[in-house]
């Protein structure tokens, strides 16, 4: 998929945020990040307005932007919460997906299953976020669909994190090939319990995630 000059300067934004090239607590001058990126004021005010939906960023009235705080334990309810919305969506799928909605389903795993994009973890998030919009299309259920995007889009700097873990992106895409199957053959509970332990942080997973992201917090108090 190609991405927007605009999501890709929001990607950058995300990156130095997470990697603590930007701190928790600072103003964004919107002028030095349009010199920075070598980019006019437009796109950096648009992405940045994105990244006040994802929560990386807060907007103080009279004061200015700011990068937020976010702690560990609400990260971790939000994925919990996630986990909940994205295994409903599929349960309601493999009951209620349509022909040309499964072929739209296999085509975007297929898509995952492409060694190039498994190779990027920046690449292999757009077609993975591809994956999970077919699902939430195929559980013909609009509120569940757009409160589960909502969510995911809060949750997106953090969701493409964990993919840099790794080995994980390669795990991502044998949970794919599982959630497709049961969605495919209508087994809802198989496919209900698949999503959520493919959305959940857990197990190792929790350690390496928490590993991230205060090592993320130790660079920005350096």
């Amino acid at each position: 998929m190609n991405r927007s000059s605009t999501q890709k300067l929001k990607d950058a934004l995300e990156e130095d945020i997470i990697n603590g090239r930007l701190l928790p607590g600072e103003k964004l001058d919107h002028d030095a990040l349009a010199r920075k990126y070598a980019v006019s004021r437009t796109p950096i005010r648009e992405a940045v307005q994105q990244l006040v939906v994802s929560g990386l960023v807060t907007v103080k009235p009279k004061r200015g932007t700011f990068v937020a705080k976010v702690g560990i334990d609400q990260l971790i309810e939000m994925f919990e919460v996630m986990a909940e919305l994205e295994g409903m969506c599929g349960r309601l799928a493999a009951r209620r997906i349509q022909p040309s909605e499964l072929a739209m389903l296999e085509t975007a795993l297929l898509r995952c299953e492409d060694p190039e994009v498994v190779a990027d973890p920046d690449d292999y998030y757009y077609e993975n976020e591809e994956f999970h919009n077919c699902i939430y299309s195929a559980s013909h259920n609009e509120f569940l669909a757009n409160e589960t995007r909502q969510l995911k889009q809060r949750l997106k700097p953090y969701r493409r994190l964990q993919l840099q873990a790794r080995n994980r992106v390669r795990n991502s895409v044998e949970e794919h090939r599982r959630i497709f199957e049961a969605i495919r053959s209508g087994r809802e509970t198989d496919a209900q319990q698949c999503l959520k332990e493919h959305v959940l942080i857990q197990g190792t997973r929790f350690s390496d995630f928490v590993s991230q992201v205060r090592s993320f917090g130790e660079k920005t108090t350096a």
